[in-house]
């Protein structure tokens, strides 16, 4: 089902090599606000390891963030260093599709990481790309995204519970 993620772990930093490598990923776009950083604009020394450390182990990132603060997006993106997209308009294909274009690969080799099912997973879905759920970074967040939670916990219970299903 398209409103379903592929992976879903609790922050990035659970996303190990090992993991893209058993699923064939090659690059990840990367979600900023409540994934990379917190409501307070502030990014974790361990998610600035974890970017060094997969990038350094050749994986690509790349930045597509929905928000219109591109100094913000800009900032994360120089001090992970690498590039980024503001202003994406997620779920549309649009900037899924140009930052696979930009990274040179192939759909199935790309997964989505981000914190909101209605932005970040369905759009990857959409465009056939590997979707990774993880929680938001904190409980404190903009009216615009507040809202959907409920639902979106929903989704993720669900989720849950298939996943369980299938192991039995």
């Amino acid at each position: 089902m398209f409103i379903y993620p592929k992976a879903y772990f609790h922050k990035v930093e659970e996303i190990t090599i090992e993991f893209l490598q058993k699923n064939k990923i090659k690059a990840l776009i990367l979600d900023v606000d409540n994934t990379l950083i917190d409501y307070q604009k502030n990014l974790s020394k361990s998610v600035e390891k974890w970017a060094k450390d997969l990038k350094g182990q050749g994986t690509k990132l790349y930045i597509l963030s929905n928000t219109n603060n591109k100094e913000k997006v800009e900032k994360v993106a120089n001090i992970l260093g690498i590039p980024y997209i503001s202003f994406a308009k997620k779920p549309l294909k649009s900037g899924f599709l140009k930052v696979q274009n930009n990274l040179k690969e192939n759909p199935q080799n790309i997964a989505i990481v981000g914190d909101q099912v209605f932005t970040d997973v369905i759009g990857g879905n959409r465009c056939n790309m590997f979707t990774i759920l993880v929680d938001p970074i904190d409980k404190k967040e903009f009216w615009y995204t507040g809202w959907k939670r409920p639902l979106e916990d929903k989704i993720k219970k669900n989720y849950k519970n298939k996943q369980i299903k299938e192991k039995q």
